[in-house]
C-alpha cells in the first residue's frame, strides 16, 4: 500500500515542503519550496498588520492556496496517497495556518489583550483534519499534526533547534540561533532556556537585496578569497543544493575566470553576509561605502552588491548581535561564558563561521560552532516519520523553564540597536562604539576568538531533496480594487516599489501580487495618490 506524508516547513520568507514515503521509512521522494512568503510584507510583523487590517478570510484564503500550490508540484499522482501532514514553524506562522488568534502574539501587556477581550488559544501539539484547516489539494480527512510552544513566543521552530542540537544534553553555556527574516534566539544557562527574536528583516534570506534569492539552485551562496591575484572564489548552490566554486571575479572590475559552466541566478543571505566580510577584510567595503569606481561589489554572470544593499545587511546583522548582546547582559553573564553555538537555518548552514563573526553574527568568545541545517523542515519530517516525535516535544515543552525577553521596548536592546546602526550605516569606528556601549553600562565587544571547532553537521540546509527539487515562483494571490473617482493616472502602479501593481487601463481594475507586496509597511500605492481615494485595505481576492 502506497502511503505519503507532507513535511511544510511555514517559514517567515518563504514555505518549504518534502513529499515522505511512510511506508518506506520516512524516505524523502521530493522537495518543494516557495520563492518567497505570499502575504503581503517584508517580516513577520507586516504579515500580522496585513492579517488583521484586511481580516483573517484573506489572510488566511491567500496561505491556504500557497500551501495547495506548493503541494500540488509534488505531482498528481503522488498527492492522492498523501495521508498525513505535519508542520513546524514558529507560533505566528503556524496560527496564521491553522486560522486562530493571532492578537495574543501582536500585542504585549495583558491588560491590553483583557481590553480587547482576547483570550489565548491552547498551542500544545494536537492534530487535525485537513479539510477542517481548509487545505484543498488534498484527501480533506488527511492527519495534519501541529506542534506545541513552549510558550506563546516561543514556538516550534525553536523547540526543534533546542531538540535537533542536542543543547540539551550540554553541560555547559550554549546559544541557539535560527538565521532568517526573524531571527529567533536562545541562551542556555544552567538548565534555564531565555530567548528572544530580533526582526533581522529579509536580507537573511536574501531579500530586499537588488539580486537577492532565497537559497536554491543557482544562489551564490558564498565568497572566498583563496589567492593573491585578488580574486573572489564565487559558490554556487547546485541542483542538490552543494555550494560549489563556480567562477573566480574580480570584486571591483567584475572580470571572471570561470571554473565551472554554471549560471548564477542571484545571491542568497550568506552570499551577502560572505561578501560583507570579505569586502571589510580585503578593504573593498569601508563602512558605509563601497570602495570601487562604481560603489558595486561585483560578482560572477552581472550580479552586484550595491551600498544600498550594504545598508540592509548591516541592519540585519545588527539586529542579530543587538538581540544576542541582550540576552547576555540580561541574564548577566560574560560573552566568554558562552561556549557553544548553534546556528540553524539556510543562512545558519552555508555561512562561514569565521566570516559570521567578522559580520557580529555569533558571539565573538566561542570554543565550538555547530552548523545544523533546516531544522523545522527536519523536526516535520520526524513528525511524519516517527509516532512517538510529538509527545516527545510536548514533553520537552513542558520541561524547559523558558524565559522570554521581549526585545521591543527593551532598553538594552534599543541602545544595542542603535549603536549597531551607527556602525554599519554611519561607519562609526569601533573604538567610538565600545566607548558608548561602555556609558550604557554594557561591556564592550571583545577580541574575535577564533573557535577551536566548527562542525557542519550537513551538507545543505536541506540535507536530502529526494528524486526532485521545485520551486513555485507566483506565491500567494492577485488583490483587485476598484476605486470610486480614480482616474486612471496609474501613479500607483509606476510608484510601486516592488513592481506589485498593475492597472488596467480600460477599466481602471487595479491588480497587486501578494507576494511582491510589501504591503502596510509601504503603502506607498496609496500615499501617493493623487486623488486620495486608494485605500489599500479595500483590495480583494477573488476565488
Amino acid at each position: 500500500m502506497v502511503s505519503y506524508g507532507i513535511a511544510l516547513d511555514l517559514g517567515t520568507s518563504g514555505f518549504r515542503s518534502h513529499l515522505i514515503d511512510l511506508e518506506k521509512g520516512g524516505k524523502i521522494i521530493s522537495t518543494a519550496v516557495t520563492v518567497r512568503h505570499p502575504l503581503p510584507g517584508a517580516n513577520i510583523m507586516d504579515h500580522l498588520h496585513f492579517w488583521m487590517t484586511s481580516g483573517s478570510a484573506v489572510g488566511h484564503k491567500i496561505i491556504m492556496k500557497t500551501v495547495d500550490d506548493l503541494i500540488r508540484l509534488h505531482g498528481a499522482e503522488n498527492i492522492k496517497h498523501i495521508n498525513k501532514v505535519a508542520i513546524c514553524g514558529n507560533p505566528i506562522q503556524l496560527s496564521l495556518f491553522e486560522n486562530i488568534e493571532v492578537r495574543d502574539l501582536a500585542f504585549a501587556g495583558e491588560n491590553r489583550l483583557k481590553t480587547l477581550g482576547v483570550v489565548r488559544p491552547s498551542r500544545r501539539g494536537h492534530t487535525r483534519v485537513a479539510g477542517d484547516i481548509g487545505m484543498m489539494s488534498i484527501n480533506s480527512e488527511a492527519e495534519v499534526i501541529i506542534p506545541p510552544a513552549i510558550r506563546h513566543e516561543i514556538g516550534a521552530d525553536a523547540l526543534a533547534m533546542i531538540i535537533r542540537s542536542g543543547m540539551l544534553d550540554k553541560k555547559q553555556t550554549c546559544m541557539v540561533t535560527d538565521y532568517g527574516t526573524n531571527a529567533e534566539m536562545g541562551l542556555y544557562v544552567d538548565g534555564e532556556l531565555y530567548s528572544g527574536s530580533a526582526a533581522a528583516g529579509p536580507a537573511m534570506e536574501g531579500q530586499s537585496i537588488k539580486y537577492g534569492v532565497l537559497a536554491a539552485p543557482g544562489a551564490i551562496s558564498d565568497v572566498n578569497i583563496t589567492g593573491d591575484d585578488g580574486l573572489w572564489d564565487n559558490m554556487v548552490l547546485n541542483d542538490k543544493l552543494i555550494p560549489l566554486a563556480a567562477a573566480r571575479v574580480d570584486p571591483v572590475t567584475g572580470r571572471e575566470v570561470r571554473v565551472l559552466d554554471y549560471k548564477a541566478k542571484g545571491i542568497t543571505g550568506t552570499g551577502v553576509v560572505s561578501s560583507m566580510a570579505m569586502g571589510l577584510k580585503s578593504g573593498v567595503i569601508t563602512l558605509p561605502e563601497i570602495n570601487t569606481p562604481d560603489r558595486k561589489v561585483r560578482l560572477m554572470d552581472g550580479i552586484w552588491f550595491s551600498e544600498k544593499d550594504v545598508q540592509e545587511a548591516g541592519k540585519a546583522m545588527g539586529a542579530i548581535r543587538a538581540g544576542h548582546r541582550t540576552l547576555v547582559h540580561e541574564v548577566g553573564i560574560k560573552d566568554s561564558d558562552i561556549g557553544v553555538m548553534y546556528m540553524a537555518g539556510a543562512s545558519g548552514t552555508y555561512v562561514d563561521p569565521l566570516k559570521a563573526q567578522i559580520c557580529g553574527m555569533i558571539p565573538r568568545q566561542l570554543d565550538e560552532v555547530y552548523q545544523l541545517g533546516n531544522t523545522s523542515l527536519m523536526m516535520a519530517h520526524e513528525l511524519l516519520s516517527n509516532d512517538k516525535t510529538l509527545d516527545k516535544m510536548q514533553s520537552v515543552a513542558d520541561s524547559i523553564s523558558a524565559n522570554h525577553i521581549m526585545f521591543a521596548g527593551n532598553k538594552t536592546f534599543e541602545d544595542m540597536y542603535v549603536l549597531e546602526i551607527a556602525y554599519w550605516a554611519e561607519g562609526m569606528p569601533m573604538e567610538m562604539y565600545n566607548d558608548m556601549i561602555k556609558g550604557y553600562g554594557i561591556a564592550e565587544l571583545p577580541e574575535i576568538k577564533v573557535p577551536s571547532k566548527v562542525v557542519r553537521t550537513v551538507k545543505s540546509d536541506i540535507p536530502e531533496i529526494g528524486r526532485g527539487f521545485y520551486s513555485l515562483e507566483e506565491v500567494g494571490m492577485k488583490m483587485y480594487g476598484n476605486f470610486k473617482g480614480c482616474n486612471g493616472c496609474g501613479k500607483c502602479s509606476r510608484d510601486c516599489p516592488e513592481k506589485a501593481l498593475t492597472q488596467d487601463k480600460s477599466t481602471k481594475e487595479l491588480c497587486v501580487r501578494s507576494d511582491l507586496c510589501l504591503g502596510t509597511a509601504c503603502k506607498a500605492c496609496e500615499m501617493n495618490c493623487p486623488l486620495k481615494v486608494y485605500h489599500f485595505k479595500d483590495l480583494e481576492i477573488r476565488i
